[in-house]
């Protein structure tokens, strides 16, 4: 079985590849809008499915499609990319001395199979950040393309990240572990 994955991100791909399997990485061009009342876990187990979706027509007899999505979820708000620095600020702030969850949703298809959907959430606790530390971040690593405007590998989970319960690659946007387990039974 050859192994698509579906993702722009250079972190799924990383991930991907520490698991010592050989696969192809694609760019899936997706409507990720979700409907307004979907809560949590519930968004990116849309999103994930709706990029397999949009790619799963192409698939053929001896491959699997991987797609995931990732949000940030404090208090009741998803928080996405974001936008500017002005939104990265807001988000950063808001995520300051709090405890968050990081939500990943895995979606498997194989031609002619039910599209198999797995959740992964984390609990990530972030000390208070001063206004310098959140300006350092943004303007050295640009964290646009991140949920909530943070990357845990990079600097801000250096200092930040206090407390985590749950996978740690999760909250990086891959839970490799559930992917090798779904994997495993599939090849």
């Amino acid at each position: 079985m050859e192994i698509i994955l579906g993702s722009q991100s250079p972190r799924r791909r990383e991930l991907m590849a520490g698991l010592d399997l050989p696969f192809t990485a694609v760019t899936i061009d997706a409507d990720e809008h979700y409907p307004a009342e979907l809560q949590g876990g519930d968004i990116p187990y849309y999103i994930s499915r709706a990029k397999a979706h949009a790619y799963e027509g192409k698939l053929k007899e001896d491959q699997i499609l991987i797609t995931a999505d990732t949000i940030v979820w404090l208090e009741g708000q998803m928080l996405g990319k974001p936008h500017d620095e002005a939104e990265a600020y807001a988000m950063l702030r808001a995520l300051s001395g709090k405890t968050h969850q990081v939500f990943t949703a895995v979606t498997f298809v194989q031609k002619g199979k039910a599209m198999e959907t797995v959740v992964d959430k984390t609990d990530v606790t972030f000390c208070e950040l001063t206004d310098e530390e959140i300006r350092h971040y943004i303007q050295k690593y640009r964290p646009f393309d991140k949920a909530g405007a943070y990357g845990v590998q990079e600097w801000i989970g250096y200092i930040a990240c206090t407390e985590m319960k749950g996978s740690y690659f999760n909250v990086m946007g891959f839970p490799v572990h559930l992917v090798y387990k779904a994997l495993k039974q599939m090849l």
